[in-house]
């Protein structure tokens, strides 16, 4: 059993990507070739963009946005402390200050209420100048936008969504990476839309922004490549990765959205009573980057963990260590009272094995296997 199923999801697909992959081959364009663009017009146009900008890789379309805004020492930027480094990470390379702030438990997401506070707080100590806001649509569910647009205009913050997990997400209709004053995700093979490599997307309506994007991701060109106007990066996706993203998207478009709703929902119907399963605000569709649970302690899910290992089921944990927590940030000693629900989250999820290409059987086999595991360790 596999926890992201790639090899079943490639066998559905093989014809398309296998021929996409020749066609390049065959173009001899490996850089920016048609599939590119290709990609970019259909990604704009699935999400609900003006513009998409692709990329080398969700880390680095993170921090092209961020350069967008001239982030730089001195500032403060707001983040989840329950997520991937590398959302505090560009923060960090471009000599600015992450603020991290706590986790609203029953969505994973960014606490709205601490965010304000954190905000208030830094204003208050006049040492840093806030300027952006990343939320992340954690485990495939957007993050409470309505709440965070009110606190950016309040504050006068830009706001970067960092959609690497949450691409497929919406909240009324409205797609996911179509909220920031400009969005992102990550193509990495086990994220909902992924290739078979690295590689990332930006997505703004902004035509100022888009021009930007577009010099800083060649080396900061100017009309032609060697001209340089700006300090920029090397950040292309070759179009080997573009043209196996097209037939992926289209799978994910047209059927993989619904299969991992329709397992999420299974998942819940069987292990709502026994386990606090995740929680989807109305209004609300997750993508389920992954289908995570809350278990009553930290020894408890070392036992579950193990238990269903012995019987071939997969599990991860996603995130042990909170960023505040983690080595490279050993001096951070800003708002700790106030990450306590995402020191309790990382010591008491687990994740389970989530993909379009299960099936009911599969589902039902995790499922009661949980279940059998948690009544050995309650005595039930």
């Amino acid at each position: 059993m596999q926890f992201i199923d790639l090899k079943a999801q490639y066998e559905v697909l093989k014809d398309e990507i296998d021929a996409n992959i020749q066609s390049v081959l065959d173009s001899g364009q490996y850089m920016m070739g048609d599939h590119v663009k290709q990609l970019e017009r259909e990604l704009a146009e699935y999400v609900g963009t003006k513009h998409c900008i692709t990329c080398a890789n969700g880390t680095d379309a993170l921090q092209l946005a961020l350069m967008v805004w001239n982030v730089k020492a001195g500032d403060a930027v707001f983040v989840p402390s329950f997520t991937f480094y590398s959302t505090a990470e560009v923060v960090s390379l471009l000599g600015a200050t992450p603020i991290f702030v706590d986790t609203n438990p029953r969505t994973f997401n960014i606490d709205t209420v601490k965010l304000d506070q954190a905000i208030q707080k830094v204003k208050q100590e006049g040492k840093l100048t806030p300027k952006v806001i990343i939320p992340v649509d954690l485990f495939g569910q957007p993050a409470d936008y309505e709440s965070i647009r009110r606190i950016a205009n309040k504050h006068k913050l830009y706001v970067l969504e960092d959609g690497a997990q949450g691409f497929g997400g919406t909240i009324d209709g409205k797609k996911a990476c179509s909220f920031g004053d400009i969005s992102t995700t990550s193509f990495f093979p086990a994220k909902p839309l992924g290739c078979y490599g690295d590689g990332g997307a930006l997505f703004t309506d902004s035509d100022e922004y888009y021009e930007l994007l577009t010099s800083l991701r060649v080396h900061g060109k100017g009309t032609f490549k060697y001209d340089n106007v700006r300090v920029g990066m090397n950040s292309r996706l070759d179009t080997l990765q573009a043209g196996i993203l097209l037939p992926k998207l289209k799978a994910f478009k047209d059927y993989e959205m619904e299969k991992r709703n329709l397992f999420a929902k299974q998942y819940t119907m069987l292990l709502k009573e026994h386990v606090i399963t995740p929680y989807v605000p109305e209004g609300m569709e997750s993508s389920w980057a992954q289908y995570t649970i809350l278990l009553r302690s930290e020894e408890e899910r070392t036992f579950i963990q193990e238990r269903l290992k012995k019987k071939q089921i997969p599990t991860m944990i996603y995130y042990p260590k909170p960023l505040h927590q983690q080595s490279v940030y050993q001096d951070y000693d800003f708002n700790l009272d106030e990450l306590k629900e995402c020191e309790h989250v990382a010591k008491v999820c687990l994740s389970l094995p989530m993909h379009p290409y299960l099936d009911t059987e599969t589902v039902n086999y995790i499922a009661n296997s949980l279940i059998e595991c948690l009544k050995e360790y309650r005595h039930v």
